[in-house]
């Protein structure tokens, strides 16, 4: 995937956004490779604030009613904000992380799963029982050190921040991401 993508990928997730508020706005949705399954997140942004990041970890559906979806999703569904109002819309700022498939890492101890982590590079899917959290690449921006990381993962999902286990299950995936302000 390269820019070209992202110029497809965020204006289609604005236009999903918008549609929901009343707004026409263009976005091309026939090109053919958007039709193949993809995994996506959209990432919602105002003032450099998080204001709503929803997606799917697995390619289910198609990459453009992935997007469309999750973006619909990150606006009006993120149960940690209010749902976009109208009067956001001109200012929130759209990210889309298109997800590479799971890798599930192998390790016998916390010191050996933190050794695997690649900061910068690895999106992180955290499990253990019914407990499941992810951080996509992009939070190594404000978790550098891997320790840290995974204790704010564990806290995301519900577990103590010390919580071990050897039944705790780690996966990692690469992104590609596009900001509409690098566009």
């Amino acid at each position: 995937m390269n820019t070209d993508t992202g110029r497809v990928l965020v204006p289609l997730a604005r236009a999903a956004i918008g549609r929901e508020l009343g707004h026409n706005l263009p976005a091309a949705a026939d090109a053919a490779w958007l039709r193949a399954p993809g995994a996506t997140f959209v990432t919602l942004t105002a003032d450099d604030q998080l204001r709503g990041c929803i997606g799917t970890l697995e390619a289910h559906r198609p990459l453009g009613e992935d997007v469309t979806a999750n973006a619909v999703a990150a606006a009006f569904r993120d149960p940690r904000f209010k749902p976009l109002h109208r009067d956001e819309f001109a200012a929130i700022a759209v990210e889309v992380s298109l997800l590479s498939a799971m890798e599930i890492l192998s390790f016998e101890d916390e010191a050996g799963a933190l050794a695997q982590l690649r900061p910068d590079i690895d999106g992180i899917v955290l499990q253990y029982g019914h407990h499941r959290s992810t951080f996509l690449p992009q939070v190594w921006e404000q978790l550098p050190d891997r320790a840290e990381f995974i204790a704010h993962l564990k806290y995301k999902a519900g577990l103590p921040p010390d919580f071990w286990s050897n039944e705790l299950k780690l996966s990692r995936y690469t992104v590609s991401k596009w900001r509409e302000a690098d566009l």
